[in-house]
Parts: C-alpha cells; structure tokens; sequence
C-alpha cells in the first residue's frame, strides 16, 4: 500500500505517461521526410525504405554504442549517415534533426496530465525522468518540475538504478521518500522499487502484471491517481 506521509517529492516519466508518444514521432518523422525531399532527395529516399532504414539505425548504433542511451544522438546521426551514403551534404544533418526534433516536442497531452501536474507541483518538487529525449520546457511544461534528468543527462536509462539516484539528489531526497510514476512495467516500476522508491503504474491499457514485485498503486489513469494522493481511494 502507498505511504502518502513518506513522500517528499515526485519523479515522473513522460512518454506513454503525460502523453502517447508514437504520434508525435511519427508526425516529426513525416515533417523530416518532407525537409529531406527538399534539401536532400536522394537520402530522402533511402531514408524512406523500410530495410534501409534498419541498416541505418543498425550501422548507427554499433557505430555509437557508446551513446546508446542517448536517442537525440543516435537519431542525428542516422540521418547524417544517410546523407553521407546517398552522397549529400553531411552538414545537413543538424538541421534536419532540429526540423525532426521540434516537431517530436508538439506532443498532444492526455486530457488528466496537467490536472495532475497541477497537484503534484502544489504539494512536492517533482523530477521528470526519461529515457527519451523531450524537453519539458520545449513541451511547455517546465512550470511544474523542479528537475529533469533524461538517460542522457545520467548517462545510463531506467531501469539503472542510476538514473533514479540522480533525481533523488536533483532535489536533495532519499529514494524512499519518493513516489515514482510511470507507465512502463519493467523500465519504470521495477527500476524504482529496485532502489527503494515506491511506485504508481499508469496502467491505461489494462495490460496484465507479470512480476513478481508489485508497484504499490496501480491506476488507469491521472485522475485516478489524484485522487489517490488525495486519499480518495486506490
């Protein structure tokens, strides 16, 4: 069961929590397309094919394995190894990054995200945590974080327990006077429990536990966790 009189502060994942993420990168991955067509059709085109594009986030990857859990870096530069092999200006993979990361910050935020933000942020100092690479100020949403740590900043993703001890230390708590909320099972419940946090699983798609640790509240959604915080049941 949670302990509401144990928290001292919120970290929170973004992706699939605050808001569905897939339609927002598909639609930045379209807007890139269009730019390539335009500045550089030939990498546009081999970009485009499914199988070639596998090659490109394969070859990248092993070639940056280093910085696997930075996905800005691994996005740059399959797009500026596509350009190198279709013979095009490998300059041109910064702007067309920016062209595709801009538009992966115009994310649709599920109706109960900023209700609960809202609250979270009146009563805690909340930490976003995330393996993607969105930016809450770019989303529009910095107002109600204290902190923000991406796998990128810590240099490790959930579920290392690193990530978790860097947004503790971000607001200066211990992992058992936080509640971390997220939607993934393995990533974000077991990744916080492993270092002592407790846990909410936004469960939106009634997907079925498998584990043998349980996170202490399961919702199906930021309503229903506030009202949880709010000691209206769960």
């Amino acid at each position: 069961m949670l302990d509401l009189n144990a928290i001292r502060a919120i970290t929170l994942d973004l992706d699939d929590t605050l808001w569905p993420v897939w339609p927002a990168i598909h639609r930045a991955e379209d807007l890139l397309h269009h730019w390539l067509l335009a500045h550089a059709p030939r990498a546009a085109a081999l970009y485009a094919d499914p199988h070639q594009r596998r090659m490109l986030r394969a070859d990248t990857e092993a070639q940056w394995s280093a910085h696997a859990h930075d996905l800005s870096v691994l996005r740059r530069e399959s797009i500026r190894l596509a350009l190198q092999r279709a013979g095009e200006d490998t300059a041109l993979a910064e702007p067309a990054f920016e062209v595709f990361f801009d538009a992966r910050m115009q994310v649709e935020l599920f109706e109960d995200a900023i209700p609960l933000l809202t609250a979270l942020a009146a009563r805690w100092p909340v930490v976003a945590v995330s393996n993607g690479n969105a930016d809450v100020n770019r989303v529009g949403i910095g107002r109600y974080f204290a902190a923000s740590v991406s796998a990128r900043d810590a240099g490790v993703g959930k579920p290392d327990p690193k990530i978790f001890r860097a947004a503790c230390d971000a607001v200066g708590v211990q992992p058992a006077q936080v509640l971390h909320i997220g939607d993934d099972a393995a990533l974000d419940v077991l990744g916080a429990l492993g270092v002592g946090m407790q846990t909410a699983w936004v469960n939106r798609e009634e997907r079925v536990w498998s584990y043998d640790l349980h996170p202490h509240v399961t919702v199906d959604s930021l309503q229903a966790l506030q009202d949880v915080l709010r000691g209206g049941g769960g």
